[in-house]
């Protein structure tokens, strides 16, 4: 079943001349618009009129997240707040988030496009979907919420914690389905469990889990504990949410990428250069009908390849395949995005603390761990116990303020952390995805 047969299955000349024609319109409005893209666009010599081809994408500029906090907050909006009619926003690397707004029109594309990636996952107007993904700025809450109603399923808005409830929730109101990060998935197939429950008895048949990297075994894991169907969802933040790409239930070889909204490339990540498909690079994504804060090849530095062969659920657009890593220092942890910088930026500011550290990234059962070990000075390393204890929880505290992710802190002597070559190695990540 497909939500939108007309576009999802266009053939591929007329969804190319689809993309050219929104490519050319959306060029033009960001350059009249933004003044970071006429700016961008007048340093790389390139000007609206030189896109007469799919091709002539690459004549184009970069944007990268750098380019949103310089903006931020609402620098890169292409109409008056007046018309905005929701923000979200993404952790940044220096506190400030990544703001992100909506037209009442993006809100409805949104809508649509969540809609279809529920379809694609075998879901229908007579499923009741349980969304335990966080509600607030983060954008995966509201966009699968509302994508549930599009489609006109039940939703249930749990959102994140609260795990007990959750099951309760799970076992009496009969879902069908779960939104969620895959970890959370296991977490709550491991607590059930704990409480006696045959969490393969439940109602359950479908999951839709994104936010965070999962591997084939991972998805096994979740698959035999609950007894469901798991299925991967891409999305991001900056270029509109959830539902940029999913797996299908026929295939699930790849996440369709819904190319009538979005054009995808793969690059080198050192070099910028296009890669042919099927080479693994850095996925790179043109927004091509988002209205607030529409983006030109935003660099997303996470990394992938793409699928050309015909997916027999009879969907035309290109498929991407699963994230297989990053190529920058970005952390996702219980699906929050965290950067080294931000924690530095924490620890910077609190007297004692030498800007020396290490993170260790771990997984307890099927929950990631993040423990940050912070060298102090000799001074500091002299205090009462109790004094380091008070340091120690106000790091702690500050990181789930600032960063939205719980952390264990450990002080260190000066020196105790293993320098190479002069530099600390800051990221320990010992899970196995």
């Amino acid at each position: 079943m497909i939500f939108n047969e007309e576009f999802e299955t266009l053939p591929r000349e007329a969804l190319e001349a689809l993309q050219l024609k929104r490519l050319q319109q959306v060029v033009k409005r960001v350059y009249h618009t933004v003044g970071h893209y006429k700016r961008a666009f007048d340093e790389a010599g390139v000007t609206p009129d030189d896109i007469n081809t799919l091709d002539d994408i690459r004549k184009l500029p970069f944007t990268i997240k750098q380019d949103l906090r310089d903006n931020y907050p609402f620098g890169l909006f292409t109409v008056p707040m007046s018309n905005i009619v929701r923000l979200h926003a993404s952790s940044g690397t220096t506190g400030k988030p990544t703001v992100v707004g909506y037209t009442r029109r993006d809100i409805d594309t949104w809508s649509n496009l969540m809609a279809r990636s529920f379809v694609a996952a075998g879901l229908t107007s007579n499923d009741v979907i349980h969304n335990a993904y966080g509600y607030g700025l983060f954008t995966g809450g509201l966009g699968a919420h509302y994508g549930a109603e599009r489609l006109g399923a039940s939703v249930i808005p749990m959102s994140g914690g609260g795990t007990k409830k959750q099951i309760m929730i799970l076992q009496d109101f009969g879902p069908t389905a779960i939104c969620c990060t895959p970890s959370y998935a296991l977490y709550l197939a491991e607590q059930g469990k704990e409480m006696g429950i045959d969490m393969r008895s439940l109602r359950l048949r479908v999951g839709v889990f994104g936010a965070e990297p999962w591997s084939e075994r991972m998805r096994q894991e979740i698959e035999d504990r609950l007894g469901i169907k798991a299925l991967d969802i891409y999305g991001l933040s900056e270029i509109i949410g959830p539902g940029v790409a999913i797996e299908c239930a026929e295939g699930r070889n790849g996440l369709h990428v819904f190319e009538d909204h979005f054009i995808v490339e793969i690059i080198n990540p050192e070099t910028g250069e296009t890669v042919p498909h099927g080479e693994e690079g850095e996925l790179v994504f043109t927004t091509l009908t988002k209205e607030a804060v529409p983006l030109i090849r935003y660099r997303t530095r996470d990394l992938s390849r793409l699928i050309e062969e015909p997916c027999k659920c009879g969907r035309t657009h290109i498929r991407m395949a699963r994230i297989s890593g990053r190529s920058d220092d970005m952390l996702i942890i219980r699906g929050v995005n965290v950067f080294p910088s931000q924690i530095e930026s924490v620890l910077l500011s609190i007297e004692g603390l030498e800007p020396h550290y290490q993170l260790i990234v771990d997984r307890e059962g099927t929950l990631d761990t993040l423990e940050i070990q912070v060298e102090m000075s000799e001074d500091l390393f002299s205090d009462k116990i109790k004094t380091l204890q008070d340091i120690e929880s106000r790091i702690t505290k500050d990181i789930k303020d600032y960063l939205g992710v719980s952390a264990k802190v450990k002080l260190v002597g000066s020196q105790t952390l293993e320098r190479v070559e002069g530099k600390a190695q800051r990221v320990i990540d010992r899970r196995k995805l």
